[in-house]
């Protein structure tokens, strides 16, 4: 068996005390940098949104650093809330969990190892012809690891980082502080859903065997066709720390924003994702809600988008499905009274929301469904929809217009539209909208 050694990583905190302790650090990085007047603030029990702290940019790469370093709960956090544009987030919360979602560091080799006896057993280097220690990926939960069997199988291996799982509770809990501090919400906002639903799909992101059900259910659904390619599982090779799959090649499909691809590469794969994203929601009803743009493979020569990591799948109501559909006629129709039905339905605005924040919100939904109403292909490179969307959304966050959260559902279905719609914007993608909603509608 053949490897390279892995070089540069840090242990990830595994046990509750030291995990603890880490954050600890952190807040106190935190608390070093809002100075005595923030702490002042927090002791009186200020939520912090009303003035929120200013960090020097030494303190956020302290803070950012710390957090980042623990893995697990914390940095996916950052990745469940910060958005490209924040239009909710604070300047100095979006600044934090931006940079957490691209701060994935590997375990070292001499965390690695123990972990890999443990779940294949002492001789487990036996099992395999070839393995590569250096992870060809790091995120919040866990790393992967390309590895040849002995009878040939051309592996991907999902490895838990040791006491993420353990640790989400707590990690979860220890958050309440760090938010609270940075005022990650407008004032008047109630975060405890938002956190809750991250809870839940932190500990279904942690369990392996619910994944490898997720992903075999999604592999039969998308099926064998010329458009997709969904990994299938392995299950001899995989643990309840371990998840083994089909290694699939392919680039990451915002890569093909460099030069040297084509812009007939850019909009076809910009058209298949939007086309899976709709295929999961109105005819699945099943939906892989973490829209990282890693999560995407493009096969260059093939055309073929693969489909990556399904720890975030989850079934979507009836109720909200239809929610979605009567939301997005309504929005092409330009039909304002039938927006605003929809809009409570899926828990965007309450009956009793002030008219002008109403209409406010409603002027926020028509803009954001310009590319819906477009007729043809859409250009997103040559389009500034999202920094208007970026400035009226600012603008409503400033006059306190933000303090109602919706579902947990609509809202992770609203980041895996928005995040689809960032990376076509980010492949300046033409893309046709009305066409590939069309059968839905």
């Amino acid at each position: 068996m053949t490897h390279t050694l892995l070089t540069g990583g840090r242990a990830v905190p595994s046990s509750r005390i030291n995990r603890l302790w880490h954050l600890g650090r952190a807040t106190t990085d935190l608390a070093a940098g809002i100075g005595v007047r923030g702490l002042i603030d927090l002791a009186r029990g200020g939520d912090g949104s009303s003035n929120p702290t200013q960090l020097s940019p030494a303190a956020l790469q302290r803070v950012t650093s710390r957090l980042a370093h623990m893995r697990g709960a914390v940095m996916k956090m950052g990745q469940l809330m910060s958005m490209d544009g924040s239009d909710v987030l604070t300047p100095e919360a979006a600044a934090i969990l931006g940079t957490l979602c691209n701060r994935a560091e590997p375990m070292p080799l001499s965390q690695l190892a123990p972990l890999l006896e443990t779940e294949y057993g002492k001789d487990w280097n036996r099992r395999f012809r070839r393995f590569g220690f250096t992870p060809v990926a790091a995120a919040s939960i866990g790393q992967v690891h390309r590895a040849e069997t002995t009878d040939g199988r051309d592996l991907a291996l999902k490895i838990q980082f040791p006491g993420v799982r353990e640790s989400i509770d707590s990690d979860m809990d220890n958050l309440a502080f760090i938010s609270r501090a940075i005022g990650l919400m407008p004032k008047g906002m109630d975060l405890q859903p938002m956190l809750a639903e991250a809870r839940r799909q932190l500990h279904q992101e942690a369990d392996y065997e619910a994944e490898a059900n997720a992903l075999e259910t999604y592999r039969g659904l998308v099926g064998d066709g010329t458009d997709f390619v969904v990994p299938d599982v392995h299950r001899d090779f995989s643990t309840g720390r371990i998840l083994a799959m089909d290694f699939a090649d392919g680039i990451a499909i915002d890569q093909l924003a460099a030069p040297e691809f084509t812009r007939h590469d850019r909009d076809h794969a910009a058209n298949l994702v939007m086309a899976i994203v709709l295929l999961e929601l109105f005819e699945f009803s099943l939906v892989q809600t973490d829209p990282n743009f890693g999560n995407f493979l493009y096969q260059a020569d093939s055309g073929r988008v693969v489909l990556l990591d399904f720890g975030a799948t989850h079934p979507v109501p009836p109720t909200i499905v239809s929610g979605y559909r009567n939301l997005i006629r309504a929005a092409m129709a330009e039909d304002r009274a039938a927006m605003s039905r929809s809009a409570i339905a899926l828990g965007f605005a309450r009956e009793d929301t002030p008219p002008e924040q109403a209409e406010a919100m409603l002027d926020l939904m028509r803009l954001s469904s310009e590319m819906m109403r477009h007729q043809g292909s859409y250009d997103f490179g040559a389009s500034d929809l999202f920094k208007r969307i970026y400035d009226r959304g600012r603008q409503l966050y400033e006059n306190g217009a933000f303090s109602q959260l919706p579902d947990p559902s609509s809202m992770f279905l609203y980041r895996k539209f928005l995040g689809a719609f960032m990376l076509c914007r980010r492949l300046r993608a033409r893309v046709d909208l009305p066409r590939l909603l069309e059968p839905y509608l």
